[in-house]
């Protein structure tokens, strides 16, 4: 991205560089600054845990990102599989993030349920034969379309369907 938006420098490394400082600064800001949890977050991973269901994450961003952010949120005890940018070698839409996830979780991706916030997430989610929960938190419902369900935020989503995930498919819900 960065020669098409800036016009820097087309050499692979000058550009490795850069991205390189750019996440570093992000990880910085985020520690001094702190990140919490969006609302529904930690609610939906302990409902998880005490229905013994592992979630996974499966992001396009790097591993050193996702690692800060899972140390200052708190989050990191809940995952039982991470795939970062690193371990795959096609990003979304791909499916290969979401499918690297569920052969971690030792899981068959058609029973697997994609929380997502983004179109192209969406799409590799559905790519990879899951269930797609969309939510609105980044992005205009409308944009969102593809998921099985489109929520406002993760306080929506109905905990009761933990026990049977596939059943708010079938269901509205509204928020």
């Amino acid at each position: 991205i960065i020669p098409e938006l800036f016009g820097w420098t087309d050499d692979p490394a000058e550009i490795r560089r850069l991205a390189d400082m750019k996440e570093a600064i992000f990880r910085e800001q985020i520690r001094e600054q702190g990140i919490e949890p969006l609302p529904g977050v930690v609610t939906l991973l302990q409902t998880l845990q005490s229905h013994g269901i592992p979630p996974a994450i499966g992001t396009s961003t790097p591993a050193a990102n996702l690692e800060c952010i899972l140390e200052i949120t708190g989050l990191a005890p809940y995952f039982a599989a991470r795939v970062c940018s690193e371990d795959v070698t096609r990003g979304k839409p791909d499916p290969e993030v979401f499918l690297q996830a569920a052969r971690r979780l030792g899981a068959d991706p058609t029973r697997c349920v994609v929380f997502e916030d983004a179109p192209v997430g969406i799409t590799a989610a559905k790519a990879a034969g899951m269930h797609c929960v969309a939510v609105a938190t980044t992005r205009a419902p409308e944009q969102l379309r593809q998921a099985d369900l489109v929520l406002p935020d993760l306080t929506a989503f109905p905990l009761k369907a933990v026990k049977d995930p596939f059943s708010c498919f079938t269901a509205e819900v509204s928020g």
